[in-house]
């Protein structure tokens, strides 16, 4: 396997995943991992619904923290363990995510769009009463607003995710149809020294490429970026490191030659 770090991880510290850390670290050594990125989810002023109950997405950092001390000194000699967060952005959210982010000594933080406008995307409410492509568009019309608030991350997250869950997913779906918004995105992104991340997670979900897609990677590559990094979005043992070999060749073809782990906030280059 070319690519040996999964950098999107989730554990029972994340409001969606039930699952023990130290289940997935030992599911990441037999798989062949040498570097593992757990990035919890924190979500400020997550919509609250029957499915999203209150604090759903809150993260106890410290409680987070102890448990991945642990695990990394326990399993130092089979595996290197990296300490990270995803924070979900919103404009209003600037202030309390930086106070976030600023409070641990994280290795690695990645910035997703979860929410648009304050709806998510998850839902099919989001898509009611017109076209998907105007959904999506609403989607990443609002990123550069997220980018202006917020600059203390490392790459943005799964960058199309909107595309997992509308009416036909990617399906219908193209780079070209929303070119300036998502060229404005990766220049802004680029400009600041910002990365992008391959997300393979979707690839399980039905959808034909990864997040974001090809068309947007070989972009990325061609506006002169150069930080990636790979991660499975597992919030289980079976999902982690799925499909990384397909992301490794995904890769190569739209000219990346080298992807990207962190340890303190600085990014080190790894041959595919």
């Amino acid at each position: 396997m070319p690519i040996t770090a999964d950098y999107h991880l989730h554990s029972s510290f994340s409001g969606d995943s039930d699952t023990p850390m130290e289940e997935m670290v030992l599911e990441g050594i037999r798989k062949g991992l040498t570097q593992m990125c757990f990035t919890e989810h924190q979500d400020f002023d997550f919509p609250v619904s029957k499915e999203t109950p209150e604090g759903l997405f809150d993260l106890n950092p410290d409680s987070y923290l102890c448990e991945f001390l642990k695990c990394r000194e326990k399993y130092a000699d089979r595996i290197t363990l990296c300490f990270g967060v995803e924070l979900g952005l919103q404009p209003h959210l600037a202030l309390k995510n930086a106070a976030f982010a600023g409070a641990h000594d994280y290795d690695f933080i990645i910035a997703s769009s979860h929410l648009c406008n304050g709806r998510d995307p998850y839902y099919p409410a989001f898509y009611e009463g017109r076209t998907q492509e105007e959904a999506y568009l609403e989607y990443f019309t609002s990123i550069p607003d997220n980018l202006k608030a917020f600059d203390d991350f490392d790459v943005y997250g799964h960058l199309d995710y909107v595309v997992r869950y509308g009416p036909q997913k990617d399906n219908g779906y193209t780079y070209e149809q929303y070119r300036d918004i998502l060229d404005e995105i990766l220049t802004r992104l680029i400009q600041a020294g910002k990365g992008i991340e391959l997300n393979t997670g979707g690839l399980l979900q039905g959808l034909r490429e990864a997040n974001p897609c090809t068309a947007i990677l070989r972009r990325y590559r061609e506006l002169g970026g150069e930080i990636i990094t790979i991660g499975s979005d597992a919030h289980k043992p079976a999902r982690i490191a799925s499909c990384f070999d397909r992301a490794a060749g995904l890769l190569t073809d739209c000219g990346f030659r080298y992807y990207c782990t962190f340890e303190r906030r600085s990014a080190s280059f790894h041959k595919i």
